[in-house]
């Protein structure tokens, strides 16, 4: 036991004779640093974007017409304005599809997609608000990542708490509003 104590003891004294206590603090505190940045680093999550890409042919129906109805239901995850949606349907809270239910207010800051309108085959603008100022809503959560980008990018990420900016920062429920038709 002897030995190992020699040993430390020999490298401790080693390294106080070669630096001092400002530098040893210092490079202490660089790999502090160093180590707390490490989660800000980009990720690259192109993996889980392709597996969030819609289909290039949607399934037949049997039934005439029966391929879009769930994409033009309001109340329905799957509908077309719904891409890029992350939280709970206003349309199922007391609200519509593009304005907040009575007693929220929506988010100034927003996030936005592109959707595919299946119905008029054009893709279009969509700005998503989550509606703050109530306890969550619960009802009809719908979580859809279609050209979802990272984090770094926070325009066009859903994970955020877009509520940060009202007064009452509690999310109710998210809602998406058409801005316009995107031009190819």
């Amino acid at each position: 036991m002897r030995s190992i104590d020699h040993l430390f003891e020999n490298s401790s004294r080693s390294l106080a004779r070669r630096t001092s206590r400002r530098s040893l603090l210092a490079t202490l505190g660089k790999l502090l640093t160093g180590a707390a940045l490490i989660p800000l680093l980009p990720v690259d999550r192109s993996a889980r974007a392709e597996a969030a890409e819609p289909a290039t042919h949607p399934p037949k129906s049997p039934v005439k017409g029966a391929a879009h109805a769930a994409t033009d239901d309001p109340l329905s995850c799957e509908y077309w304005k719904y891409c890029a949606v992350d939280g709970f349907l206003c349309s199922c809270c007391g609200g519509s599809s593009n304005s907040c239910p009575p007693g929220t207010a929506p988010s100034p800051i927003t996030w936005i997609g592109t959707c595919h309108n299946p119905s008029d085959d054009r893709d279009y603008i969509v700005s998503y608000n989550d509606c703050c100022g109530k306890a969550s809503c619960g009802n009809c959560e719908c979580n859809r990542n279609e050209r979802e980008k990272p984090m770094y990018r926070p325009s066009r990420n859903n994970d955020l708490n877009w509520c940060m900016a009202n007064a009452d920062s509690n999310y109710h429920c998210s809602v998406s509003v058409i801005l316009g038709v995107a031009e190819k």
